[in-house]
């Protein structure tokens, strides 16, 4: 069921790479990097712990497919992975979505660490 003023609900065509039966894949509209892409379920629930099996099982294809879309178009070194899960994670747009982050040689200083990052004085564990 679609949400009203939800903007995963109400996507343009033009917007979306690929589509299952249960997610869409789109490129993010605030990209953090060359390729930053998003797998959004269908179905319009904000928590990752609400999906279904079969809606989870949809999401990781979905992650796979998108991963070696962008490995053909853009090579990148690495990836981050990341969901949002809930006001105090960070999510500001109630629709459960999926963060696929391409990582590029030299594209920060430092990368070890990863997303332990969102708690810059805990990052650092070497």
């Amino acid at each position: 069921m679609a949400a009203i003023n939800c903007p995963f609900c109400i996507l343009p065509p033009d917007r979306i790479i690929s589509e299952s039966d249960y997610t869409v894949t789109i490129r993010d509209g605030f990209p953090v990097s060359q390729g930053h892409t998003l797998i959004i379920p269908k179905r319009h629930v904000q928590s990752f712990f609400e999906l279904k099996d079969i809606e989870k099982a949809a999401v990781l294809q979905a992650l796979d497919e998108a991963k070696e879309a962008l490995d053909q178009e853009f090579s990148p070194a690495g990836y981050n992975i990341g969901i949002n899960d809930g006001e105090a994670a960070g999510q500001t747009v109630m629709h459960l979505h999926v963060h696929l982050i391409p990582r590029y040689k030299g594209d920060t200083d430092d990368p070890r660490g990863g997303v332990r990052w969102i708690f810059p004085g805990k990052a650092k564990y070497w």
